[in-house]
């Protein structure tokens, strides 16, 4: 059995009753066994010195996309269907084994650097197997899958699917990968959105998400032009539409969710579909402000994300909680999402999004060992005296504050060294991919 002790720390426990604590933290393997007061006398494999720190929760993304990361900086001022099909679909098609390797491993050094411990990924059509080792050999905590198209004129032919094989390679990856390293790596199905998926796609994702009880992950109603497009083919709003071929269920996660009628939101509440809100994507691409704090008031769980690095441009949580809580305020006023709604949002909230509330999101015995410890020694987050600490982390910390990271007990990155990759070699063979993938288009 494997000890780790983590000594002093002021703890952000973000459970039920928001606790903040101050004393220590023991782990035994990938679990977090008893918090708070001196432990000091129990002797840990590993002990880290944690005095003038602060110990959180793993942050936990609800949408990113792992593929994209190599597209950085190659995407700007494009509202969302240019942006795919002028730049974002051709360099999808343009991807290879080891180009998703790497642009997974990029993503995965920079998540982990920000203090994300748990992604919700959305892969590309092809070789997302490359993405899921990426997965296993850093030690990230991770529910992905390979995205689904089989409809669309704009689509480039390398990424059109036929129906029967999208769902065949679905069903594949999730029987190889599905529960992989004791449950840390989740399979999920992942149809892009209603405007690149036929009918056919949707219900067969409905059915096999049911007979393998694992969640389903697309985008709905991002923008205003994409659902002028829904409607015209398929007679009604994106949410409707996926309520009305039964999709609409606790195990979907949509991302966006920006232009919602009433009658959307009471099927989201009413169906259980979780959200996730990634604000600096949507500010970029132009496609507005999803309703949040509508959303939250109807109990709707909702997490945030990053969504791809080609539309924000990165992969910063510290960044989208700040996001989140001010682009809000001018609308609904100044103590609408406040500094402890959104770090739950960051935290508990995409724990239950994920349906994984039981196993993370919040500091508490019992529960997998994934941790941050921030260091907030420095001019931008001083005068401490007194100042809320929630309020220290959502408006003043920045990802160069992220000193250590624990996923699943295992110390992934300490002293702001991340430990499980080598930097040198994946941002020299990053921009290797990229220039492999233009020269190709």
């Amino acid at each position: 059995m494997a000890t780790l002790l983590i000594q002093g720390a002021q703890i952000v426990t973000m459970n039920d009753k928001q606790e903040v604590l101050t004393g220590d933290v023991w782990i035994e393997n990938d679990r977090i066994v008893r918090i708070g007061g001196n432990l000091s006398g129990m002797q840990a494999d590993r002990v880290i010195e944690a005095r003038g720190k602060v110990l959180l929760p793993g942050f936990i993304q609800t949408h990113v996309h792992l593929c994209q990361t190599l597209f950085r900086g190659r995407a700007d001022d494009l509202e969302l269907l240019d942006w795919l099909q002028k730049r974002i679909w051709p360099l999808e098609a343009a991807h290879d084994e080891e180009s998703v390797y790497y642009s997974a491993m990029l993503g995965i050094g920079e998540l982990i650097s920000n203090g994300t411990t748990t992604l919700l990924d959305m892969e590309t059509v092809h070789h997302t197997e490359s993405a899921f080792r990426a997965m296993a050999e850093t030690g990230i905590r991770a529910v992905s899958g390979k995205v689904m198209m089989d409809h669309g004129s704009q689509v480039p032919e390398a990424l059109q699917e036929d129906t029967a094989r999208s769902l065949e390679e679905s069903v594949r990856l999730l029987e190889r990968w599905n529960g992989c390293d004791g449950g840390r790596i989740q399979y999920a199905f992942c149809p892009r959105f209603v405007v690149s998926c036929t009918e056919e796609l949707l219900t067969g994702v409905r059915d096999l998400s049911e007979r393998h009880k694992v969640r389903v992950h697309t985008h709905a109603s991002e923008n205003r032009g994409e659902i002028e497009v829904v409607e015209r083919e398929r007679g009604m709003r994106n949410i409707e539409y996926l309520d009305h071929i039964g999709l609409a269920k606790p195990n979907l996660i949509l991302a966006h969710c920006i232009w919602l009628n009433e009658r959307e939101k009471r099927i989201i509440r009413e169906r259980g579909v979780k959200m996730t809100h990634c604000p600096g994507s949507n500010l970029k691409l132009a496609s507005g402000i999803a309703e949040v704090p509508d959303m939250l008031s109807r109990h709707v769980p909702v997490g945030l994300g990053a969504d791809g690095a080609p539309c924000n441009n990165n992969l910063d949580m510290f960044q989208e909680m700040k996001l989140a809580a001010l682009i809000h305020k001018p609308a609904h006023g100044p103590t609408a999402m406040d500094a402890r709604t959104v770090l739950r949002m960051a935290t508990m909230g995409g724990a239950e999004v994920l349906g994984m509330e039981d196993e993370i999101g919040s500091i508490e015995p019992g529960k997998k060992a994934d941790l941050v410890l921030l260091d907030l020694y420095d001019f931008h987050t001083f005068p401490s005296f007194e100042v809320d600490v929630y309020s220290r982390i959502v408006y003043s910390a920045a990802r160069g504050n992220v000193d250590t990271v624990v996923i699943d007990g295992r110390i992934v990155m300490e002293n702001r060294v991340v430990r499980t990759l080598d930097r040198d070699v994946v941002l020299r063979e990053a921009d290797r991919s990229i220039e492999r993938l233009v020269k190709r288009i």
